[in-house]
């Protein structure tokens, strides 16, 4: 059976996490990992498993045995990783977002374009089950016109200090996936972008030039609108609800639980918190975004989340992160957001 030869770049959480998930694929063979750092790495299943183990990228990309690259390192090396891959001839999975700078985001897809590589952001709740299905009911007219999609994102809890100064503030680091979602789920790009953020979680985010809270609306091509509604602390789990309503019904996907047990006495009615964190919550839906990435390359096949989408959701972030300094609603014109 054909399989997807495969070096990763960026073996920290997200990097071995997808290095598992390769491992334990029958569409891959995992033969290079790259890190700045390997240390981390001596001593564990991956010195048996991952026959190359280097601090060099260039050895990714000059390897002529590997098809695709994952590009899973910080975020202010991506465009440059993108470009190098794509000129190597090597197809892409680039965790989000593509870059911090919109510019630098098109250029780096415009090489990918040129190579004529396949190129896969890592979005990965678009191949959650629950979700996945609200689209479907959604594209299928079952709840007619879309008229308002509604995105309910909390965390657990706030990241440290350490990681909010590295990572472009919310909207681009953790919004961006919500941003990507009413796209998925609307079928439509996005016209219009409002904000009401504020610090009611942790003044450290404030000092540190970001925001804890937010309720974004949007405005659809198609007429629909949209409300996503943010917060970097739920004290009772990792909060990920979704909502399309139509002209002819609704559809919505709730929490996955840690059980799916309800107590029911006189007293009360009580279940279970929902799952952690996103390792947890989205555990299946990161093997199936890797390994739909195999099957569109040995069948070259379409992508479900393509450059395009990525670029989208940047631009999503920036509408957002300006709506939010200005206090005004802005258009997406105002961002030249033309196709790459």
């Amino acid at each position: 059976m054909k399989k997807v030869t495969v070096g990763i770049i960026g073996a920290g959480r997200i990097g071995q996490l997808h290095a598992d998930n390769i491992l334990g694929s029958q569409l891959y063979n995992l033969k290079a990992l790259s890190d700045i750092q390997v240390e981390h790495l001596k001593g564990t299943h991956y010195e048996n498993l991952v026959p190359v183990i280097t601090t060099n990228p260039q050895d990714i990309f000059t390897d002529p045995e590997i098809d695709a690259v994952f590009i899973c390192s910080s975020t202010d090396t991506h465009a440059e990783y993108i470009k190098a891959a794509a000129r190597a001839g090597k197809h892409i999975f680039c965790e989000k977002p593509i870059s911090f700078n919109i510019e630098e985001t098109r250029k780096a897809l415009e090489v990918v374009k040129e190579a004529g590589v396949k190129f896969q952001v890592g979005f990965n709740r678009r191949y959650d089950k629950h979700f996945r299905k609200v689209r479907e009911t959604v594209q299928a007219g079952v709840i007619g016109t879309p008229h308002v999609i509604k995105v309910c994102s909390r965390d657990p809890e706030a990241p440290p200090e350490a990681y909010v100064q590295r990572s472009g503030g919310m909207f681009i680091d953790m919004t961006i996936h919500d941003f990507d979602m009413v796209r998925y789920l609307s079928g439509s790009n996005v016209t219009e972008v409002s904000v009401a953020a504020a610090n009611l979680v942790d003044p450290m985010f404030g000092v540190n030039g970001d925001i804890d809270t937010a309720i974004i609306t949007l405005k659809f091509e198609n007429g629909a609108l949209a409300v996503i509604d943010n917060s970097r602390q739920a004290v009772y789990g990792y909060d990920q609800r979704i909502e399309v309503f139509g002209d002819k019904g609704v559809v919505s996907a709730e929490n996955e639980t840690q059980t799916n047990i309800r107590i029911s006495t006189k007293e009360s009615i009580a279940s279970d918190h929902p799952k952690y964190f996103f390792l947890d919550r989205y555990k299946d839906a990161y093997v199936e975004e890797i390994n739909d990435f195999a099957k569109a390359i040995l069948e070259d096949g379409p992508l479900v989340c393509t450059g395009e989408d990525g670029y989208q959701a940047e631009l999503l972030a920036v509408a957002a992160r300006v709506s939010w300094k200005e206090a005004r609603t802005v258009s997406l014109a105002e961002l030249s957001s033309v196709p790459v």
